[in-house]
């Protein structure tokens, strides 16, 4: 439920404040598959696409969407329930790179995911193109 404590001066939530609840859902997803620490190595493509307002109930799911040897892509879904309207809608999506760490603070392999359906498939070699797209930039300069 978003307060009046995450708001602007507009009344709609900040959207750092969003940002941070993402990051968090991505944390969650990525410790829970890597069991181990994990930390947030990029944020790509964060998109708002509707404002989120005081009331309203922010729903936010994320899962796995590709696995590399020390690195996970985290996809994350924001979707606000507008209690009073009794409708739903969706404010935004993000990818967000978590690199698992070992207990020095180095990066450590984490397992692979099982791709179960050809929409899984897809998902991956979506995210495997953004990471190699991102990685261009990053040796770019």
């Amino acid at each position: 439920m978003m307060m009046p404590i995450h708001a602007n001066h507009y009344g709609s939530v900040h959207g750092g404040t969003i940002v941070k609840l993402v990051d968090e859902a991505a944390f969650v997803t990525a410790t829970k598959h890597a069991r181990k620490n994990v930390v947030m190595a990029s944020m790509d493509h964060m998109v708002f696409e509707h404002p989120v307002n005081i009331g309203d109930m922010l729903n936010i799911r994320a899962r796995i969407s590709y696995v590399g040897r020390t690195s996970m892509e985290v996809e994350v879904k924001i979707e606000a329930e507008k209690l009073k309207l009794g409708k739903t809608v969706k404010v935004g999506s993000a990818h967000l790179t978590m690199v698992a760490l070992d207990e020095k603070g180095r990066p450590t392999r984490v397992p692979r995911i099982i791709l179960r359906t050809e929409a899984d498939r897809l998902k991956s070699r979506v995210a495997l193109a953004r990471r190699k797209d991102r990685l261009s930039k990053r040796y770019a300069g």
